[in-house]
């Protein structure tokens, strides 16, 4: 039995929830998005053997960015897999109603960490100093920031250096892999594998290998490969791990067949696959399993 921790993925109740993102008219402006703009619950997770599926790490998904602790609380009320949650948060808030979301978050079990998706903006909040504050009370709450921006932002990556050299407890984990660049022979690449390298060195951060098709919905495995070793030689085994991205990874293929090619194509050891694939995610979200 190969067990498995799927640190990245997204569950809808769009009854419930605002999911603002998912409707047809906001952006992103993506023409397949309605295929998964329906609720997704626990039972969506199906693995087939030998896979089990022993946890996840639930990611914020939009379902109140007002109020996110509704969010986590209808994940507790409802899940029955050991799990754990990242928080959707505003980075620019002021610091008292900061500290007073954090609170509020942090009466739940399962949260962990908090998430403001950055992308494009990046530079613009790592170099704000409201924002440097509120990491602060990150880092004393010793919550982890999920930080999704392309690594081939050489300015934003530069910032997150500068505060991860000022908080030097802040958990950091960089999503989507940073957001590489499909040609690996490209200018890009090499400032990906750069900003890789410089972050590499903090003991404190650490990556997903997910989300690749949010880059092109027909990747290639040869180009997923190729990702994929270049994080595990940049990062290490302990500090890289495989995720989903369920329910997005359903633009390429299902979930089961994301989990059998990310095990099937990717060359890894015994000892590296359940590092990736458990228990490295299992320590990094303090996982119950």
């Amino acid at each position: 039995m190969v067990k498995i921790i799927d640190p990245h993925l997204h569950l809808f109740n769009l009854e419930q929830g605002d999911y603002q993102w998912l409707k047809a008219d906001n952006p992103p402006l993506w023409s397949d998005k309605k295929s998964i703009a329906k609720s997704f619950t626990e039972q969506d997770l199906h693995l087939p053997y030998p896979f089990e599926l022993a946890g996840f790490v639930h990611i914020e998904a939009g379902f109140d960015n007002q109020q996110p602790w509704r969010e986590i609380a209808w994940l507790e009320s409802t899940c029955t897999l050991p799990f754990s949650s990242i928080a959707a948060i505003n980075l620019l808030s002021p610091s008292k109603e900061f500290q007073q979301t954090l609170g509020k978050l942090c009466q739940y079990e399962s949260v962990v960490g908090v998430r403001e998706i950055l992308d494009e903006n990046a530079f613009e909040y790592l170099s704000n100093p409201q924002v440097h504050k509120n990491l602060t009370q990150v880092a004393k709450q010793q919550l982890i920031f999920e930080c999704q921006m392309p690594l081939t932002d050489v300015s934003a990556t530069e910032k997150l250096v500068e505060i991860i050299n000022t908080l030097p407890t802040l958990s950091v984990v960089i999503n989507h892999a940073g957001f590489p660049p499909e040609n690996i022979k490209s200018g890009s690449w090499k400032v990906w594998q750069q900003s890789m390298l410089w972050l590499s060195r903090y003991e404190n951060i650490s990556i997903k290998c997910s989300g690749f098709e949010m880059i092109n919905r027909q990747y290639s495995a040869t180009w997923q490969q190729q990702v994929i070793k270049q994080c595990l030689t940049t990062f290490g085994s302990n500090k890289t791990m495989l995720a989903s991205n369920f329910p997005l990874c359903l633009f390429k293929d299902s979930y089961q067949g994301n989990w059998l090619n990310l095990q099937e194509n990717i060359a890894l050891s015994k000892n590296e696959l359940e590092l990736l694939s458990y228990e490295n995610a299992k320590r990094i979200y303090q996982l119950p399993c």
